[in-house]
């Protein structure tokens, strides 16, 4: 099939974070403190926004909603958000309703070693009183769920980190993020799924809960101060039974390199911020 015609298709929603789900984003990342109604939104925190609301009947087997509307109804069975870039212009507060107008700027097919791959980059502009907040691009993948898990190449951790941060992941925290983000992906739940039909060897961590704990890490480290720039990329998937630690590497022209590592040193998510 081809995707091009939803190349440029724009959707635009209304939602806001409330003090309720900013105080369950705050236990899950052990803050002593969560922000209150007019307060600044941490860095990704509006992820807990925009989430799609579907009937269980409108949901497909993965725990998604059904392929279609505005994306384009890509068969390959397994999705993977790979990565994404976000510019901060300004603070989003939490209780003020987000603006999103999104866009589908590039879709496009390739062939890699586990077969085809369907690549779609949307863009979302979040504004707020009218006043542009945030600017961010997602990268999104398709592919067909092999028969058995092929990790991918191993990238070794960086051995010269000027911090390191423990990020202890078990099965509790993937169900609270699910649940703050609305995500109804069952590789992240339910490990008979993940196990026997998407063939993984356990429970995915979400990658955006590692990009998220990645930049709420350097900025803690930062005493809070506010980013420019994130950005970030899944090179492996991190599972369940893995404690994961968190390396930051020094600084360099206002830019910071971070990535999620396995017990074996292998990273998993690379992210950047810049100040």
């Amino acid at each position: 099939m081809d995707y091009q015609a939803w190349v440029g298709q724009t959707e635009t929603v209304t939602d806001h974070v409330t003090p309720r789900q900013a105080a369950l984003m705050a236990a899950l990342l052990d803050r002593r403190a969560a922000p209150q109604d007019g307060d600044p939104l941490p860095p990704l925190w509006h992820w807990m926004a925009f989430q799609p609301i579907a009937p269980m009947s409108a949901l497909g087997p993965d725990g998604h909603p059904a392929r279609g509307g505005f994306l384009p109804p890509v068969p390959l069975e397994r999705r993977m958000w790979a990565g994404g870039r976000i510019t901060f212009h300004g603070t989003a507060l939490v209780g003020i309703p987000m603006v999103r107008r999104s866009e589908i700027m590039k879709v496009a097919k390739k062939t890699g070693g586990s077969g085809p791959i369907v690549l779609v980059t949307i863009r979302h502009d979040i504004s707020q009183n009218d006043a542009p907040c945030l600017v961010e691009e997602q990268d999104l993948a398709y592919v067909s769920i092999p028969d058995i898990y092929v990790p991918p190449v191993a990238l070794p951790a960086p051995d010269n980190p000027v911090w390191r941060m423990d990020l202890n992941i078990n099965e509790v925290m993937l169900f609270r993020f699910s649940a703050a983000t609305l995500n109804g992906h069952r590789i992240h739940y339910d490990l008979h799924y993940a196990t026997e039909i998407e063939h993984y060897p356990g429970l995915v961590v979400h990658g955006p809960l590692q990009a998220l704990a990645l930049a709420d890490a350097a900025q803690r480290q930062r005493g809070g101060a506010p980013a420019c720039r994130f950005s970030f990329r899944g090179v492996r998937p991190a599972f369940h039974f893995e404690p994961l630690q968190i390396l930051a590497l020094a600084e360099q022209d206002g830019v910071q390199r971070l990535c999620t590592a396995t017990p074996g040193n292998l990273q998993c998510m690379q992210a950047e911020v810049a100040w």
